[in-house]
C-alpha cells in the first residue's frame, strides 16, 4: 500500500471491477467490468496507513463529494473530496469509506455510490470489494520510503543511511584505490534542506557538504548530479516518482523549479575546489520530454552554472531512451566550453541481452560499445566531451564464472576508459555483489 502501487476493486455481489471510463477522461465511473486492464487499475496516493487517493490511468482522480453521492472522476489535484479511507479484511476484502464514515457501495445502476450507512459485513454484500495488486515491480524510492514510514521513523531511517552507507573511510578507500571522481545524485528538496517539502526528511545536504569536505582532504572532485526533479523526468522510483507518472517536462514551474535547483548547487559549491562538474538532469525519456524541452533547459542551466563558475564541468545526460548523436550535435552546436555529454551503458534491460552469453556480451562491449564511443570522441573538435556515467560489472547471462566476470568488466574497463571525459561506475556500495565498486575491487573482479 505505498504509494504508486496498482490496485483494482472487484464488487463481491456483481463480480465486477470497478473503471473509470474512457481512463478517467470522460469522468464516469462504473462497477460494470468483467475484466480488468488499464481503465480498471488505480494507483495509490498514500495520505496515511489508512488514507488512500487513487490516480486513474489518464492521471485524474477518484473523486466523492459527500454522503449519498456518486463517485466520480472530476480533479486532477487530489484534496479532501478525493480521499477515502480503505478498511481491510484478512483476506484481500475490503471496505471504502469516506471520513464521514459512510460506506461506498454498488448500486443497482452500477454506480458506485457513498450510501451504506452502518458497518457492512464481509460476506455478500454490496460495499464489499476485493482488492488486488496488478503484477509488476513495486516502487521503492525516497518518495515512497518517506511517506511510508511517516516523517518520525523515517527521519530515523535516513539519519542511520547518512551517517553508515558512505563514511569518511570511503573516501580514503577510494583514493587508494584510484577513483579520482565521484558522480553524487541528488534530490530537487536538497534546495529546501534542512526542512525540505513533506514527506522529505532534511539531511541530504549535511551529507553533500561532507562529501566535498571529504574529497578535499582525500583529493577527489565531484560531481553533482541532479538525479531527480520535480514531477520525475522517467516515472521511475529514483527519480523521485510518485506513481509512475513522467509530469516534469509539462510544466513550466517544475522546469524553472529544476532551474532554481541548480541555482542553488552553483552558488553553493561553484567556487568550491572540491567541485568538478553539475550534471543538470539525469535519464530524461524522449516518450514522455520533448527535445526542445531539453535543449532549452539545458542551456539555461549552462548559463546558470557559468554564473558561478567559468571553469566547472557542465554536464548534458542523453535520452535514456535513444540515441545520443542528435543531443551531441545539438550542443556541439550552442558553442559552449566545459561541456559533457553523459551516457549510460547496461548489458542489461533490453531483451537482446536476455539470450546472449559471456562471449557474446565481451564482443558487444568490445565492438557495438567501442565504436559508438569512438565515434563520439571524434565527431566534432568542439562537441561535448563523452562520459559514460553509468555502468555495472553485471548482465542477464546468469551462469558467469569468477573468470567471466573478470573478463566482462575489463572489457568495460577499457573501453569505457577511452571516453574522453571517463567513466562513473553505477555505485560505490549496494546491496547486490555486482552492483557494488567496492565489492568488485576487495574481491579482485575489477582491476583499475
Amino acid at each position: 500500500m505505498l504509494d504508486g502501487a496498482k490496485v483494482r476493486f472487484k464488487s463481491l455481489s456483481s463480480n465486477k471491477y470497478v473503471s473509470a471510463q474512457d481512463g478517467g477522461s470522460s469522468g464516469v465511473v462504473t462497477v460494470d467490468r468483467e475484466i480488468a486492464s488499464n481503465w480498471e487499475t488505480f494507483r495509490l496516493w498514500r495520505v496515511s496507513q489508512s488514507e488512500f487517493q487513487f490516480r486513474t490511468h489518464n492521471g485524474q482522480f477518484l473523486s466523492c463529494g459527500g454522503e449519498g453521492a456518486s463517485v466520480s472522476v472530476t480533479s486532477n489535484y487530489p484534496s479532501s473530496t478525493e480521499t477515502f479511507f480503505i478498511v481491510r479484511s484478512s483476506n484481500d476484502r475490503v471496505h471504502i469509506k469516506l471520513s464521514s464514515g459512510t460506506y461506498l457501495q454498488v448500486s443497482s445502476g452500477n454506480e458506485l455510490k457513498a450510501d451504506y450507512i452502518g458497518n457492512p459485513e464481509w460476506e455478500d454484500n454490496a460495499a464489499t470489494f476485493e482488492m488486488t495488486f496488478k503484477g509488476g515491480k513495486v516502487m521503492l524510492g525516497e518518495y515512497q520510503l518517506t511517506n511510508g514510514y511517516g516523517y518520525e521513523k523515517a527521519k530515523e531511517v535516513l539519519n542511520e543511511h547518512w551517517s553508515s552507507y558512505i563514511t569518511q573511510a570511503d573516501f580514503q578507500f577510494l583514493s587508494e584505490n584510484g577513483i579520482n571522481t565521484l558522480r553524487i545524485p541528488v534530490g530537487w528538496w536538497i534546495a529546501q534542506d534542512p526542512n525540505p517539502p513533506a514527506p522529505y526528511i532534511g539531511g541530504s545536504l549535511a551529507a553533500l557538504d561532507n562529501a566535498f569536505k571529504w574529497a578535499q582532504e582525500y583529493n577527489i572532485k565531484c560531481i553533482v548530479n541532479l538525479h531527480a526533479v520535480i514531477g520525475s523526468q522517467n516515472g521511475w522510483e529514483h527519480s523521485a516518482s510518485r506513481d509512475g507518472s513522467v509530469d516534469w517536462g509539462t510544466s513550466d514551474e517544475n522546469i524553472q523549479q529544476s532551474l532554481d535547483v541548480i541555482e542553488f548547487l552553483a552558488s553553493r559549491y561553484g567556487s568550491d575546489p572540491a567541485l568538478l562538474g553539475i550534471q543538470l538532469l539525469n535519464e530524461p525519456k524522449s516518450s514522455e520530454v520533448p527535445f526542445h524541452i531539453l535543449q532549452d533547459y539545458y542551456s539555461k542551466g549552462y548559463n546558470i552554472v557559468r554564473k558561478y563558475s567559468a571553469t566547472a564541468y557542465v554536464i548534458m545526460c542523453q535520452f535514456v531512451d535513444t540515441d545520443p548523436t542528435e543531443l551531441y550535435h545539438a550542443i556541439a552546436n550552442m558553442g559552449l566550453s566545459n561541456v559533457v555529454l553523459d551516457l549510460h551503458f547496461y548489458n542489461l534491460f533490453h531483451p537482446k541481452f536476455d539470450t546472449m552469453g559471456s562471449t557474446e556480451n565481451i564482443e558487444f562491449i568490445k565492438d557495438s560499445r567501442k565504436a559508438q564511443v569512438d565515434s563520439l570522441n571524434t565527431a566534432n573538435g568542439d562537441g561535448p566531451l563523452v562520459f559514460i556515467g553509468e555502468w555495472a560489472n553485471e548482465w542477464s547471462f546468469r551462469d558467469g564464472s569468477e573468470e567471466n566476470y573478470q573478463d566482462f568488466g575489463r572489457a568495460q574497463l577499457d573501453v569505457f576508459g577511452s571516453a574522453s571525459f571517463g567513466w562513473a561506475y553505477w555505485s560505490f556500495k549496494n546491496v547486490n555483489d555486482h552492483w557494488s565498486l567496492e565489492w568488485n575491487i576487495k574481491n579482485k573482479i575489477l582491476q583499475l
